[in-house]
């Protein structure tokens, strides 16, 4: 059965942690670390009161962190409730999924694509190089679920990153990165391959990906490979 967007919630969670949670009522507040939004976000299970946002506010402020709430499939009242207290809309992202049998009917040439954990440091690298610093590695490295790092190469040459963890038989891939210099020579599409590999090595039955709605580059990668979206969620964002 094809995963729905509830539990690739919980996956993405699982995969990503944050530093740590606290639950303040209807509220989880979440410390990234500097991880950025996806573990810094708070959510509520229903539309706050002025009180209890009040509360929310503080606590992410208290950890250094902007006003910024996940909202997710099913949160309409509180999405309303933040817009009319001046939250913006930031970020809507597309959650995909594809079963692992039809993306491992290829196999990458040999010397493409690897996997491997701990990440090395040329991976760090061309992480560094597209945004994703210590902070971000950080994340993965707290990740208590069974994860690899994911490292490719394009014409003799370091190309590509990314990292996947798995849970509830879905391996959800994070923090692609291809180098500029090795882009459209398909190594996004390999490195999503070799993590499908992975995932079946692993016994998982889905390979799952988010991807910010205004990447169309991304987008059309994986709807090409057959991913299929089943959910969002955005971010409300109090400057």
């Amino acid at each position: 059965m094809r995963p729905d967007a509830q539990i690739l919630y919980a996956v993405t969670e699982a995969t990503w942690p944050p530093a740590r949670t606290e639950t303040r009522g209807p509220v989880i507040i979440r410390d990234g670390a500097g991880g950025g939004k996806r573990v810094s976000a708070a959510t509520a299970t229903r539309a706050l009161t002025a009180e209890e946002l009040s509360g929310a506010e503080a606590a992410m402020r208290g950890l250094g962190q902007d006003a910024l709430f996940q909202i997710r499939a099913g949160d309409d009242p509180l999405d309303a409730m933040l817009a009319d207290h001046g939250y913006r809309v930031v970020d809507p992202v597309n959650l995909y999924v594809a079963p692992v049998a039809a993306l491992t009917v290829e196999t990458p040439p040999r010397v493409t694509t690897f996997s491997v954990w701990e990440p090395l440091e040329i991976m760090r690298e061309i992480w560094a190089e597209g945004g994703i610093g210590p902070a971000r590695i950080a994340v993965m490295g707290r990740a208590t679920c069974p994860k690899t790092g994911l490292f490719g190469r394009h014409d003799n040459r370091p190309a590509a990153v990314g990292y996947a963890g798995l849970h509830q038989g879905i391996a959800m891939v994070h923090a692609l990165e291809v180098r500029a210099a090795h882009r459209r020579a398909g190594m996004g599409r390999w490195m999503m391959i070799e993590a499908a590999h992975w995932a079946a090595r692993h016994g998982a039955a889905h390979v799952a990906v988010l991807c910010t709605q205004a990447n169309a580059g991304a987008n059309g990668l994986y709807t090409s490979m057959g991913f299929v979206p089943v959910g969002e969620y955005h971010y409300r964002q109090k400057d």
